[in-house]
């Protein structure tokens, strides 16, 4: 941004601080995490999509999809997915809660952070004990 000082001068502002300028913490890292899971969840549901398109379309295509997702990249990719999805799940419990003006104070930031990341880990393996255990 542009502006000028009292006697005239041009002086080139930054829009807003760069996040060259802050220190990295905890809870800049759970803010940008928040943004990137939900990234992986929209190609993660795409990619579902396209598993039930070729479900539908014919034996060929399911067999294909289903090799791809079976494969060890396929497996983690869908472990990748799934704690994407418990992670914007919990957190977004978090934010919902910041709505309703609980959870301001700095160590209950912290506090709920650090359950969101609990929670998302212990979520994302309860859920693939039981997949593991069903298959």
């Amino acid at each position: 941004m542009v502006g000028r000082t009292s006697d005239g001068r041009v002086v080139r502002r930054p829009v807003s601080p760069h996040l060259q300028v802050y220190k990295m913490h905890m809870l800049m890292v759970l803010s940008g995490s928040h943004r990137i899971t939900g990234l992986a969840l929209g190609v993660g549901t795409l990619i579902l999509v396209w598993f039930l398109v070729a479900a539908a379309a014919s034996d060929a295509a399911f067999g294909w999809m289903a090799w791809v997702v079976g494969s060890p990249i396929g497996i983690l990719a869908l472990i990748g997915w799934t704690g994407s999805l418990w992670y914007h799940f919990c957190n977004g419990i978090r934010h919902l809660a910041w709505d309703f003006g609980y959870g301001f104070e700095m160590s209950t930031l912290y506090a709920s952070g650090k359950l969101v990341l609990v929670a998302t880990a212990v979520m994302t393996v309860l859920t693939w004990v039981v997949v593991f255990a069903v298959r």
